[in-house]
């Protein structure tokens, strides 16, 4: 690692006062906010979909330094939205790739080059040396490490996650007062249960969105602006064009951030997700958080009426359940919370829980797993999988 990553400079060069011309005359910014954008650093863990927009950005608004942690290759199908890339270095490293592009955008910027594998023999090496951590990652295990990295180095972890055409964004920093990324899943999700973007697909313009706001945050963490979104998720609806933010709360269980913290080092995080290594099989989780369930199977339950004791609950919004939803499933929407349905929760045998595809439904799952509901079924692929199936449903008609 270059010594001079730790270095301090107090003044802007004169070619530098014109290419943040915009930003000097900016209140709350100013000269002072763009010192320290130029004294700041950020470690941004992939190169994709998340992270080509947030390093672009992060570059433009003049991060002093800019680490970069890949080991993959370009590939023609990753052009639809890792815009940081080109046809030009197909098959080339990303690493390389994004490097130049950055370096083009804005020569003043240090770009730090990890040619490696974040993984947990290094995370704790590379990642201390940066102010900020920004998550551009596709897969959990690296999420989990991410996450992890950042509350034992005591630095915020800028998270942001997307899907088809949903996306998500917040900001783990338990040593700021928020969550971290455990506390909202203590337990990774079953490896088949959440579909990857390669398997479901995404829209290409979605992670510029989410991308974008992750620089937005890192950009307010280094320069002192405003407020991150400490226990907050942000879930931004591309089809709807509409943001919700949801709030979440720190666990005083979680083995990573809580009062009796029983996690004190990084752990393979590829046995934690059940992820397959070269010599070994899928582990078997004694205590997962939640269940899982195919829409296939859930119909074999509910479909031609839900059954006495069985509690299906959609928590989606009014105007998603009234488009279609399960025959005699419950109207449950997140964004008003779960403590109302604890009680009937608690009182039926099964609750399913369904959200549109599979996210919110987790995060649900949660929140009255916390309350004490035990008998938690997650829909996997949620009301998305079951319309595929061409499952039956009816619509709520409203004047």
């Amino acid at each position: 690692m270059p010594r001079d990553i730790v270095r301090m400079i107090d003044e802007l060069t004169q070619m530098e006062k014109e290419r943040y011309a915009r930003h000097l005359t900016l209140p709350g910014l100013g000269e002072a906010g763009q010192k320290k954008l130029k004294n700041g650093s950020v470690l941004c863990i992939g190169t994709g979909g998340l992270g080509s927009p947030a390093l672009l950005y992060l570059a433009a608004a003049g991060v002093g330094k800019i680490g970069l942690v890949d080991a993959d290759v370009v590939e023609r199908s990753n052009l639809q939205r890792q815009v940081i890339h080109g046809e030009s270095t197909v098959g080339k490293s990303k690493l390389g790739s994004a490097a130049a592009k950055l370096k083009d955008l804005n020569p003043e910027v240090e770009v730090i080059c990890h040619d490696v594998r974040f993984s947990a023999a290094n995370a704790l090496e590379i990642a201390k040396y940066y102010d900020v951590i920004l998550d551009g990652t596709d897969n959990f295990p690296t999420r989990y490490l991410s996450n992890d990295a950042a509350v034992l180095l005591k630095k915020p972890n800028v998270y942001g996650s997307i899907l088809l055409f949903e996306g998500q964004v917040s900001v783990f920093a338990p040593h700021l007062g928020g969550p971290c990324y455990r506390c909202m899943f203590p337990e990774p999700p079953a490896p088949d249960a959440v579909p990857s973007c390669a398997e479901a697909g995404v829209i290409g313009a979605l992670p510029g969105v989410i991308g974008s706001l992750q620089a937005m945050e890192a950009i307010k963490l280094i320069a002192g602006l405003g407020e991150p979104p400490l226990g907050k998720m942000i879930h931004y609806d591309a089809l709807r064009s509409s943001f919700r933010t949801m709030s979440l709360r720190r666990d005083p269980e979680c083995a990573l951030c809580g009062e009796n913290q029983t996690q004190t080092g990084l752990i393979d995080y590829e046995g934690f997700c059940g992820v397959p290594g070269e010599d070994s099989g899928v582990p078997e989780f004694a205590d997962v958080a939640v269940r899982n369930t195919t829409v296939l199977q859930l119909a074999k339950t509910v479909v031609g009426g839900v059954p006495e004791g069985v509690l299906v609950l959609d928590v989606r919004e009014a105007n998603e359940y009234a488009s279609g939803h399960i025959t005699g499933s419950v109207f449950a929407p997140l964004s008003e919370g779960m403590d109302a349905w604890v009680e009937q929760c608690c009182c039926s045998e099964h609750v399913y829980v369904i959200c549109k595809a599979g996210g919110r439904s987790l995060m649900a799952s949660k929140a009255l797993r916390d309350a004490g509901v035990h008998e938690l079924i997650n829909v996997v692929g949620g009301m998305d999988a079951w319309k595929a199936a061409k499952l039956p449903m009816e619509e709520d008609i409203r004047d």
